[in-house]
């Protein structure tokens, strides 16, 4: 018997020792937790505001006979960016146009690079050469379509790809 009331003396005291220390925690950590929501008290107004934004319906219900108009669309129109005029030099014409027939002789067209084909038409001078570029000309050799069926290009990149053109044919 005594044997039994001393593990139940030592169970006790072990009980009460965690019991001790648990109480002791708990008092802890709610000391604890109620300074750190001190610190964040003003806060606690923007997260509940957060929280009701969230959780709020996106419609409204109504029964039969409480209709509502519906409110007139807002429509925004975006802002159309200006576009970027960018002139290309001579070689990018020619790389971009021009080499479909110049670069081969399609349609009679002088190759670029050929100086006997090229001497008579750089005999006529640069304005009709321009002028045969930019408004298109049919000879005797073909047929030269006007701005080579480029007509998104300007006056000045033609003369710019003529001029590169006549510089690689001299």
């Amino acid at each position: 018997m005594a044997r039994d009331r001393k593990i139940l003396d030592t169970s006790t005291l072990i009980l009460a020792v965690l019991g001790a220390t648990g109480l002791a925690f708990l008092v802890y950590v709610m000391n604890f937790s109620a300074e750190a929501q001190g610190d964040y008290a003003g806060e606690e107004d923007d997260y509940q505001a957060s929280v009701e934004e969230r959780i709020r319906p996106f419609g409204d219900i109504y029964l039969p006979g409480e209709e509502r108009e519906a409110e007139e669309p807002t429509v925004e129109t975006a802002i159309e960016p200006e576009p970027v005029a960018t002139v290309m030099s001579g070689p990018q014409v020619f790389n971009n146009a021009c080499i479909a027939c110049h670069g081969n002789g399609v349609g009679g067209a002088p190759i670029v690079g050929d100086a006997g084909a090229w001497a008579p038409r750089i005999a006529q001078g640069t304005a009709t050469l321009y002028d045969h570029a930019i408004n298109g000309f049919t000879g005797s050799a073909g047929f030269m379509p006007a701005k080579g069926a480029r007509v998104d290009l300007s006056d000045g990149e033609i003369n710019n790809a003529v001029d590169y053109m006549i510089g690689e044919s001299m």
